[in-house]
């Protein structure tokens, strides 16, 4: 008996110190452990357990519901799934007086110890609800048993800048909790961005992500007794139901991670994200794709794609295949409808023409088919650019449908298009897949280029703050879902002057290929987008507009935009073949796993060296890329490169000269110097399991 003891006791302790999840009225949960496939089930049942206050919370006429949630009744039921990989259960708490129903709907991940729900509130009684407010989604407290400092990664959001995506680190203290929430309604926009690491002292932690195309929020607090409390949702939600009335919140999915590295936790979860939160063709993720475009860059008046025409745009389809360096999509960007273009420029820009999605005949007699039909001939997808949720003053949605446009006076010319009109939407989803079936368009590309969060502020109802935004949001996933099932195999690109609107949510649906809106061209920016976007985000794109080592090398991730001018002198033919097919060699590395080589200070500056690391533990191999910028007087930097096994030994090239060396494991953690004589120069390194 003695050495089951010993063996128990050791377990207990074990448990004891790992990273727990504990509701604040349930301690009991502290014994989960939720790295072990089989706890994340347990962990769900008994979390949501009859008779315990879930891990989230909300107040309900006034008062918290950690007062009376206990008391309702409650079932928690498991659900079939055709997904690998997941279970599901469907937890309710229902008020026997008011009739308020809250619905949890959760899943569990085993085989990455992640766990996430989303829940959906619903007045089942004949009379309007009490106010319900202050929604958190999660409110758990995480506890460490070591004692120290509790700290999170995070990121900046999009701005349009060099610093877009910058990772952040933030020590929590007592007195300054970290709270995060975008700006203008746009979920990566500018101020905070809705994935990050929360780290324990004890070599713990949990990623989180939140999936919520609208104003989400996330504080992150320390409590008393070595804990942090996460409390996150929509930001402004203060609204009654009336009967039969259903809403959702947001989604919060929370990864669970152990080990000396905090990039353990964050490659698990970019992993994650592969499996579980990207789109599917065919049982498989979809792979962000190598996208061309169509010559960008005439002459004034001409912007955007507003003076290509039919001949011209088949012309370079044809010119792509004639040099070899056909694209896997061919990318039409903004103007090709009507108003954009001819002779004399009367209409106005590919942006004043927003609301006019009708193909300009002029240009495009027959449509866009030709278009689809020359890119199709020659191997390759065609995807061309909405912005079906902004209409300008003068378009054809703004005279044709008035009634579903929404109209502030903060913006004179820009309407929105209410995606949380039920008739609306419906007429969308159709008019759009019409035009995508008629065209043969195969990729979508949305954009949207104006602040919301004004307008779901103006058109909320007294008593209903909120409303607007949950409606809106959840309108934009049923339009995305609809054409996602009536073309099985597109893609959607997602863009929002840029990078502004990616989420958990988004993220499921679409990959954002233009990251960011920053100044085209300008590498140095490229590469820290990648650094800092890489650190959560497997899938990811930018553009490419030259073909040398530097500028090829900065563009690099799992997608990019060729934007070469094939009707200039400018660049050789020769080169873009290169480009091309070292691209090919280096995307899969950004399927696996990633580590930042240069630190998480601020990377911006035209004096620094930066460096990071793609690893495949799937045949031992990587890659290290490494800049050195213009204003930089170190020859050399000596980096430290991770996940790898030290008793392994690795052949090192570097492929800016071609010399070899073999190097264990251990010795490559230790540090290997990257050396460029001249600035504005970069490396790069592939290695292998000898």
């Amino acid at each position: 008996m003695k050495p089951n003891l010993k063996r128990v006791l050791r377990l207990v302790v074990c448990l004891a110190a790992a990273f727990m999840l504990m509701p604040n009225d349930a301690l009991a949960q502290a014994t989960q452990k939720i790295a072990v496939p089989t706890d994340v089930g347990k962990w769900i049942t008994s979390t949501f357990a009859r008779g315990k206050v879930p891990p989230f919370s909300f107040v309900y006429d006034g008062k918290p519901s950690a007062e009376f949630i206990r008391k309702w009744k409650h079932s928690i039921t498991r659900e079939e799934l055709e997904q690998e990989g997941v279970m599901a259960y469907t937890v309710t708490y229902l008020d026997p007086q008011s009739g308020l129903q809250v619905k949890c709907d959760v899943k569990g991940f085993p085989q990455f110890g992640a766990v996430e729900w989303v829940l959906h509130f619903t007045n089942t009684s004949t009379v309007n609800t009490k106010q319900i407010r202050d929604v958190k989604v999660t409110d758990f407290t995480m506890r460490s048993v070591a004692e120290g400092n509790f700290d999170v990664l995070h990121s900046a959001g999009c701005s349009a800048s060099r610093a877009d995506f910058r990772p952040l680190y933030s020590t929590l203290t007592e007195t300054e909790p970290l709270k995060m929430s975008p700006k203008n309604g746009r979920p990566s926009d500018i101020s905070a961005y809705p994935f990050f690491n929360i780290i324990t002292p004890d070599k713990r932690g949990a990623v989180v992500g939140i999936g919520w195309t609208g104003t989400w929020f996330a504080d992150i607090a320390l409590v008393e007794k070595q804990g942090v409390n996460l409390a996150s949702g929509m930001k402004t939600m203060d609204l009654h139901l009336y009967p039969n009335e259903s809403i959702r919140t947001p989604l919060v999915a929370m990864l669970f991670w152990e080990g000396d590295d905090y990039m353990t936790g964050n490659n698990l979860f970019r992993r994650f994200i592969l499996s579980h939160h990207t789109r599917k063709v065919d049982n498989e993720y979809a792979h962000a794709p190598l996208c061309g475009g169509f010559d960008w860059g005439d002459p004034a008046p001409c912007n955007e794609y507003s003076c290509l025409t039919e001949e011209f745009a088949v012309a370079l389809i044809n010119r792509h295949k004639q040099f070899g360096i056909v694209p896997e999509v061919f990318w039409l960007d903004a103007g090709w409808y009507e108003g954009c273009g001819g002779p004399d420029f009367s209409g106005g820009s590919w942006w004043t023409n927003a609301g006019n999605w009708r193909v300009d005949k002029t240009r495009f007699p027959n449509g866009l088919k030709p278009l689809s039909d020359a890119a199709h001939k020659v191997g390759a997808k065609f995807m061309v650019w909405f912005e079906p949720e902004r209409a300008y003053e003068g378009t054809q949605f703004r005279k044709e449908h008035p009634e579903w446009l929404l109209k502030v006076d903060a913006d004179k010319n820009n309407y929105l298009f209410d995606l949380g009109n039920k008739e609306a939407n419906e007429w969308l989803c159709k008019y759009i897949g019409d035009m995508i079936e008629e065209n043969g368009i195969d990729y979508y590309r949305q954009d949207f280029n104006m602040p919301i969060a004004r307008f779901w502020e103006v058109y909320d109802e007294p008593e209903r703050k909120g409303m607007h935004e949950i409606r809106y949001v959840e309108g934009l996933y049923a339009y995305w879902d609809y054409l996602l099932k009536r073309f099985p195999e597109m893609i959607i690109d997602n863009c929002a002057s840029g990078g502004r609107r990616i989420d958990l949510e988004t993220t499921s649906r679409s990959i954002p290929l233009w990251r960011t809106d920053y100044r085209y061209g300008e590498v140095n920016g490229y590469q820290c987008h990648t650094y800092g976007l890489n650190f959560f985000l497997p899938l990811h794109g930018t553009g490419v507009y030259g073909a040398d080592n530097y500028n090829f090398r900065s563009s690099l991730s799992s997608a990019m935009v060729t934007n070469w001018e094939l009707t200039s002198k400018r660049g050789s033919i020769g080169d873009m073949q290169k480009v091309l097919a070292e691209y090919m060699v280096l995307r899969p590395y950004f399927m696996e796993d990633y580590y930042p080589l240069t630190g998480l200070g601020d990377l911006t500056g035209d004096d620094v060296w930066l460096a990071y690391q793609l690893n495949r533990p799937s045949d031992k191999s990587g890659i290290v890329v490494g800049f050195r910028r213009k204003d930089n007087k170190q020859t050399y930097i000596e980096v430290k490169l991770r996940g790898l096994d030290p008793t392994t030994n690795y052949v090192v090239r570097n492929e800016n000269d071609g010399k070899e060396q073999t190097l264990s494991g251990e010795q490559l953690a230790e540090g290997i110097t990257l050396t460029l004589e001249k600035p504005l120069d970069s490396i790069l390194l592939k290695y292998r399991a000898e």
